[in-house]
């Protein structure tokens, strides 16, 4: 046998994934699940169906029958990618459609289209943090607001979730030349509440900070038009950009950022993962047309989604479960320890309901917990098998 050559050091860590491997062994490892089929709010995995309850298709349009022509239609007439960046020959009239359609849609000037979420964020924060900027971000923000700060040239300041007389202090004690970015998620991935933007509005105005809110799990949902955050508190003109994902309610992928002509226009020249990425393809993007079109033609699908969301919050929460502190379609159910939120996982996955557990980095120690959302599509007959599942699992575990 061929003798292996010994790995460089720097890729030695690669070998140190003892939690991995160990849930591996014990069955209970529930990360890349391979679906092999999906069909509105369930899907089939090794053969079985399983209600989907951890998915981010908050409207319920991944297989809806328009949406799908729109794709086809946009495959016929574009082909299936763009094969370079918006910058140069990636640019489409899909694009520049979408992006005046969400301006409108948002309350915002302008609007522009990244890739994904992702890029978005990445692309955004590391073209407006220069050296003489500071931005402020909750703990709690998603991964990629955390990642686009580490981009910027600028300086970081980290106040722990929703710890407003921190942020208050550390905006205080600024130089007051600096330049001033509050950054936060509209809707807590992990923990379903919403921000409190009146608060930082008030801080907006006494600081002179722009405010950055990352809505991807809030557009489509929050609002009495769908808009998110800023419009459910009624305080549009008082959010400098919005930026959203097309991987939840538009059923794609993709993401934009929204705000003032000038700010848009800057980024448009200045954010790298912009210019340095394949365009959005084109069944992406008329994706989240003719799904941005069916948000605002159909408030009654909302109307639906937020049944369904009070419906398993009443729920859980008259079997005994703890759902912390959720506004929203994510509802968690707390367990604390990490082994028992994986072994709690497996017995609903066996019994047919995908869920998602979720524990540390992700979430403090501690408070491991499984993550649920709704759809608008979900019926009653699926939501009661989610709480008859979860309710037995529970009392046979012990969390209630």
């Amino acid at each position: 046998m061929k003798s292996r050559v010994q790995p460089p050091s720097i890729l030695a860590k690669c070998r140190e994934l003892a939690t991995v491997h160990d849930l591996r062994e014990a069955g209970l490892y529930p990360y890349f699940m391979p679906i092999e089929a999906s069909h509105d709010t369930w899907v089939v995995i090794d053969g079985a169906r399983k209600i989907m309850v951890g998915s981010n298709n908050y409207m319920g349009l991944t297989h809806d029958p328009r949406v799908l022509e729109a794709a086809r239609e946009a495959l016929n007439k574009f082909g299936s990618g763009n094969t370079g960046s918006r910058f140069l020959n990636g640019n489409l009239d899909l694009h520049e459609q979408l992006e005046a359609e969400l301006a409108e849609f948002t309350g915002m000037e302008a609007a522009l289209v990244f890739s994904t979420g992702y890029q978005t964020n990445l692309g955004t924060l590391g073209a407006l943090i220069g050296r003489a900027d500071t931005v402020y971000i909750d703990k709690l923000d998603h991964a990629s607001l955390q990642d686009g700060v580490r981009l910027g040239l600028g300086r970081t300041r980290r106040f722990n979730h929703n710890d407003f007389a921190t942020l208050r202090r550390m905006l205080e004690a600024e130089t007051p030349s600096r330049g001033k970015l509050i950054a936060v998620d509209g809707v807590y991935s992990m923990e379903g509440d919403i921000a409190d933007l009146p608060t930082l509005v008030e801080l907006r105005r006494e600081y002179d900070a722009a405010i950055l809110v990352d809505d991807a799990h809030a557009v489509g949902v929050l609002g009495e038009t769908g808009a998110g955050t800023a419009e459910h508190w009624g305080l549009t003109d008082e959010v400098d950009l919005i930026l959203g994902t097309f991987s939840k309610s538009f059923a794609s992928i993709g993401g934009f950022v929204a705000g003032r002509a000038d700010v848009i226009d800057y980024l448009q020249h200045n954010a790298r993962a912009l210019m340095f990425s394949a365009s959005m393809p084109p069944a992406s993007a008329a994706t989240v047309l003719k799904a941005l079109e069916i948000i605002r033609d159909e408030p009654e699908r909302r109307e639906q989604l937020w049944k369904n969301t009070h419906r398993m919050m009443e729920g859980f929460k008259s079997i005994g479960f703890d759902i912390g502190p959720t506004e929203t379609p994510i509802v968690p159910i707390l367990i604390g320890p990490m082994e028992k939120t994986f072994v709690f996982w497996r017995a609903l996955f066996e019994a047919g309901v995908f869920t998602n557990p979720v524990v540390p980095p992700a979430v403090p120690e501690g408070s491991c917990r499984l993550r649920t959302s709704y759809m608008a599509t979900h019926s009653d007959d699926d939501l009661d098998f989610v709480l008859e599942q979860v309710e037995r699992v529970g009392k046979k575990l012990g969390v209630v």
